[in-house]
């Protein structure tokens, strides 16, 4: 059995990203139950809706399933007395040091993956203990790393240096994409903006269309200097490049950008004024799927690649 499967005892070596505003129980459960690991995106709930998806996901799969967790989360402490009450079987965590919570999560036997965007970081997150990895080159969407690092040049990198299994995150949207990884080191894959564009995100149907919309080019990572982050051009976006032309200082960044400009985009449908986090690889989807469909083109399309290789 490949490592991962093995780690979260799931059929498919695929993990559907925690991502904020579209990974409730609807996503993670139609994941998991097609063979994958779903998992509810923390960052973008209240503690008390988080309990509640994760009572809604036991009443839809009795499969394995995770909570994604941005480590800066202001109410972390209650976010992780509710994971181990609920008795979550895996934690991803990210956008933060995993040496805080890493020992108390797997003192509860729970399972703990750190997102990372560069070696130095995946050493530091072994060393605090995780049991994998998730490798995330700069074409990801959404929150992302200063190093720039694509997702193929990343994976042998961290590969060669770590011994922990690796997952790989960023630009990975096909079955190609998925061999492709693994060819290079990763152990599985983690797969964030197709499951954007399925029926079971809890995004707006509005930004659904607009990443189906996407084309090459379409995405830009910006805003370095508060905290990375790749997302669809717009009006607001235009708004942040004419500071950035006019030699703008921080402080006038986070002032345009204020708060909620995640969920005005992805979960309240506005397009012109909301930031619409999604990765590169949106200029490659084309239609809006069930997440098990999803799953499914990846397996099919992972093994007709393989296929294909072994006629060279």
């Amino acid at each position: 059995m490949n490592k991962i499967s093995k780690l979260f005892q799931i059929k498919y070596p695929i993990i559907q990203a925690g991502m904020v505003w579209a990974s409730g129980w609807r996503l993670a459960s139609a994941v998991s139950n097609a063979g994958g690991l779903g998992l509810i995106g923390a960052g973008s709930m209240h503690p008390a809706v988080l309990r509640n998806h994760i009572k809604k996901f036991k009443k839809a799969s009795n499969k394995p399933f995770g909570v994604n967790i941005p480590l800066f989360y202001p109410q972390l402490d209650e976010i992780i007395s509710i994971i181990i009450e609920e008795k979550v079987p895996i934690v991803f965590t990210s956008a933060g040091s995993p040496r805080l919570w890493t020992s108390i999560l797997k003192e509860n036997d729970i399972k703990v993956v750190q997102v990372v965007s560069s070696v130095n970081f995946a050493l530091k997150s072994q060393d605090a203990g995780v049991d994998a990895i998730v490798a995330e080159g700069f074409e990801a969407g959404g929150h992302n790393g200063r190093e720039e690092t694509t997702t193929m040049t990343l994976i042998p990198m961290v590969k060669a240096e770590i011994d922990l299994p690796i997952i790989a995150a960023g630009g990975i949207a096909t079955g190609g994409a998925m061999l492709a990884a693994i060819a290079l080191g990763a152990d599985g894959v983690q797969v964030g903006s197709r499951f954007v564009a399925s029926n079971e995100a809890s995004s707006h149907p509005s930004f659904k269309q607009e990443v189906v919309r996407a084309v090459e080019g379409s995405t830009v990572l910006t805003l370095k200097e508060i905290t990375p982050v790749r997302m669809l051009k717009n009006s607001f976006f235009q708004k942040i490049n004419s500071l950035y032309q006019k030699g703008t200082d921080v402080e006038e960044l986070k002032l345009v950008l204020g708060k909620g400009r995640a969920k005005r985009g992805m979960f309240e449908g506005d397009l012109e004024e909301g930031e619409l986090e999604i990765g590169q690889i949106s200029g490659l989807i084309n239609d809006i799927l069930p997440a098990a469909q999803i799953v499914k083109n990846l397996i099919d399309e992972y093994n007709q690649a393989l296929r294909l290789l072994k006629r060279i």
